[in-house]
């Protein structure tokens, strides 16, 4: 079969399309024929070499995820009735940008009727999160909320279900363009965090009061600056790090101000209370709550395209993969 595979770690160049062993579905597994995968920002960092304490992978790998596809086969005690419906998961590990891989049946969605697999795909991953976000943070209903990352595909969600909580959003990008994009998603305030400063940009949209609740996906220095400006009592999570780590805050001063913080590991499946399904998604997509942004679409050889576009920050919304 066709794969994209990581050869060493470091830039896009060491992807490469190869031929690679067809996987096999085991016991409690099904082989699915991909059509369609998404891509997130820390599939580029794991290419790099980073988070290797998150995420234990070593080159040469298959990289992807979440996906669309069709079940072309079932493992041993799977229900054949599996074969040939359209579906949506998670790669048992890595493996999704390739033109089969294997996934846990108890993990897979059937597409529901009325929703289209770009959708679906475009909504998967980045809404999993951002549900399990929405059941985390306090009640956003009347909160002054920041959003940092606003224009990417998970920051456009949450943008979204801040809004419909009745939340005052105040959401933070780059560029005129991703303003743009993320006023239309349902922002009231949209801040500029080029600009030199912008932390009291923030901090007047909250008349002085500071922010209630942030959700913070920039990381590095953007993100220890939007620290700066959540109010004592306040809740911030931590979890995004396309700016080269996770935004650093110190814990004494967090403790001392009464500011919950959470982490990348509170939003780990195995590591919360707190449960979202794959189905729980591609329903509220259905309902209109989650309208995921795609901004392009590549082909599966163009996949360290794909990556550079992640990585410079060049995209509005999500980019997808297609693999047939």
């Amino acid at each position: 079969m066709r794969a994209a595979v990581v050869t060493k770690f470091g830039g896009p160049d060491v992807i490469e399309v190869q031929d690679w062993p067809e996987p096999v579905a085991g016991p409690g597994q099904v082989l699915v024929e991909i059509e369609l995968t998404d891509l997130i920002f820390v599939e580029t960092a794991i290419r790099q070499g980073q988070h290797g304490g998150f995420f234990d992978v070593t080159p040469p790998y298959v990289p992807g995820n979440s996906f669309g596809g069709v079940v072309r086969s079932v493992g041993p005690e799977v229900d054949q009735q599996w074969i040939g419906r359209t579906v949506l998961g998670r790669t048992v590990a890595f493996g999704a940008h390739a033109e089969l891989a294997v996934a846990a049946v108890e993990e897979l969605v059937e597409l529901p009727d009325g929703l289209e697999l770009e959708t679906a795909v475009a909504v998967f991953g980045d809404g999993f999160t951002t549900l399990l976000l929405e059941q985390l943070a306090p009640a956003l209903q009347g909160k002054k909320v920041l959003i940092t990352a606003a224009a990417g595909g998970m920051g456009v969600l949450l943008v979204q279900l801040a809004h419909q909580a009745g939340a005052h959003v105040i959401a933070a990008a780059r560029g005129q363009a991703k303003l743009d994009l993320i006023k239309a998603q349902g922002a009231d305030v949209v801040i500029d965090y080029s600009v030199a400063g912008w932390d009291k940009l923030v901090l007047e949209a909250t008349n002085g009061q500071g922010i209630d609740v942030a959700f913070e996906g920039a990381g590095g220095e953007l993100g220890a600056v939007g620290f700066g400006t959540v109010r004592d009592g306040g809740w911030i999570s931590a979890h995004g790090a396309p700016s080269g780590g996770f935004a650093t805050y110190d814990p004494a001063e967090a403790e001392r101000r009464g500011i919950t913080v959470k982490g990348i590991m509170d939003l780990r499946a195995d590591s919360t209370e707190v449960v979202v399904a794959g189905r729980d998604v591609l329903e509220r997509a259905a309902r209109g709550d989650l309208v995921p942004v795609v901004d392009r679409t590549f082909a599966l050889q163009q996949l360290g395209q794909a990556h550079t576009a992640v990585e410079s920050r060049s995209l509005l919304g999500k980019a997808l993969i297609r693999i047939r």
